[in-house]
């Protein structure tokens, strides 16, 4: 999950969020999960819902290259190469309407992430109140969910920020693998004797989902409620209009419920492993002023952005995996001799080759300020481009090269400075717990159609695929 939409459909969370295809139900035994709903249709290149950006800065001779368009979508990383090196801090007009710069260079994207002059408060957006609406989660504001890490700034980001990294503490993540495990192989299970699936609805989906309710303490009943909330709060017109907010206002409520019946049976004294919700309703109540909106509205972006990231991360991870198999030869012999490092170092190239988040979430100028050169004025929205500053050949060798075993790889696909990704640790167990269970379980895993089928969801921040249909020999 991090601190931090393509423009195939209109907009929606995080200005935008990215469609995700419904996740297969709770895997829990003995009960069989029924199969999830087939994926919306995908958009095909040609067919476009958002206007093309109405801002784009050009140089002499060379006009910048289209931004947010179909093709971008499935590779932008040619245009933020040209970004990079003719306008490394762009200001452009974005899908949504609002204008904002977009920073490319590694440096300069490092010194961003990490300047607190760029708040992360949408009140100092310049632009009028509607426009707000259009830089983060329809419905939020509605339902006094403002207050979570994604908004706010010292010392409530220090204060909230410290209750709740308890729960992601290296010995807490270390103590939550064993489950991990059992998710991963309980999904796989399901599809294993197929021979075919789709690995983000039925695989890459639920399991950060259902990881991140048992962290929070969401009963097992109730956790195909999470799903379905969280499947239409990323999902890109592939619901009904006002669905997002419906289904924000659907989880504000049941947090709320929830909070109340926690607090009710809070034992006087934490036990061994408690959840973390429990954990936030205990700080409020022992001198934390935590009060219950912030309480809710922590549960609720854990939630949001705690399981975004990871299914991102699983899919757009094994489709690189696939598509270059050398690579992934390399980690499947690494894994058969019980090595650990390449997949350390693995996962690490992956969020740095085609990371999960492409940009990170909006800042805001409070003051006059220059990055790279260029003047930023106070009330202007800052995106710092992770996917660019992540291929910056100034910072790293050969930066278009998938190399699992790269060691000098301080990548920022997890941010940088007091808003670096809280999750990072569960969200790392995760990816290689599930790319390393694929490659073990399924050894001939491989793509079903051809690379160019292949359709990346709409949306702004995040960057993930739709579907990714992979073929197998059947296993029992």
């Amino acid at each position: 999950m991090t601190d931090q939409h393509r423009p195939d459909q209109p907009p929606s969370p995080l200005g935008q969020a990215p469609s995700h295809p419904e996740p297969a139900t709770q895997p829990e035994p003995p009960e069989p999960a029924t199969q999830p709903e087939p994926p919306e249709p995908a958009a095909q290149p040609g067919q476009r819902e958002q206007p093309e950006p109405a801002i784009q800065a050009e140089q002499p001779g060379q006009p910048a290259p289209a931004l947010f368009s179909w093709e971008f979508a499935a590779d932008p990383y040619p245009a933020y190469a040209w970004l990079r090196e003719h306008a490394p801090v762009h200001r452009t007009r974005l899908p949504s309407g609002v204008e904002a710069w977009l920073v490319t260079r590694y440096a300069d994207a490092r010194q961003a992430l990490a300047d607190q002059r760029l708040s992360k408060n949408p009140a100092h957006h310049d632009e009028p109140a509607h426009a707000k609406g259009k830089t983060g989660i329809p419905g939020e504001r509605k339902a006094d969910l403002m207050t979570h890490l994604l908004n706010i700034d010292p010392p409530d980001h220090t204060r909230l920020r410290r209750l709740v990294s308890k729960a992601f503490t290296p010995r807490r993540v270390a103590e939550f693998a064993p489950r991990v495990q059992e998710l991963t192989d309980q999904l796989i299970d399901r599809f294993a004797e197929r021979g075919s699936a789709d690995l983000i609805h039925e695989f890459a989906f639920p399991l950060p989902i259902y990881a991140i309710c048992d962290l929070l303490g969401v009963p097992r009943e109730d956790q195909d409620d999470f799903r379905d909330w969280a499947g239409m709060m990323i999902r890109h017109g592939g619901g009904p209009r006002g669905g997002v907010a419906r289904s924000v206002k659907k989880m504000r409520g049941y947090l709320a419920e929830l909070i109340h019946k926690k607090r009710e049976a809070l034992p006087p004294a934490p036990t061994p492993g408690e959840d973390l919700i429990s954990g936030l309703i205990r700080a409020s109540d022992h001198g934390e002023h935590l009060t219950e909106n912030e309480a809710a509205a922590m549960a609720f972006i854990l939630l949001f952005a705690g399981f975004e990231t990871t299914v991102n991360l699983i899919g757009n991870g094994t489709y690189a995996l696939l598509t270059h198999p050398g690579q992934r030869r390399r980690l499947a012999e690494s894994l058969a001799r019980r090595e650990t490092d390449l997949l350390a170092t693995g996962v690490e190239e992956l969020l740095r080759y085609d990371g999960p988040v492409e940009l990170a979430t909006w800042r805001f100028a409070t003051e006059p300020l220059t990055i790279g050169g260029q003047d930023i004025a106070p009330g202007d929205p800052v995106l710092v481009v992770l996917a660019a500053a992540d291929r910056d050949p100034e910072r790293f060798a050969d930066p278009d090269v998938l190399d699992l075993g790269r060691r000098d790889n301080q990548h920022l696909g997890y941010g940088h400075g007091i808003h670096y990704c809280l999750g990072a640790p569960l969200a790392r167990l995760e990816g290689q717990t599930a790319l390393a269970t694929l490659l073990t379980r399924l050894p001939d895993l491989r793509l079903a159609v051809d690379p160019a089928e292949l359709r990346w969801r709409g949306g702004l921040i995040m960057r993930g695929l739709r579907t990714l249909p992979v073929e197998f020999t059947p296993t029992a």
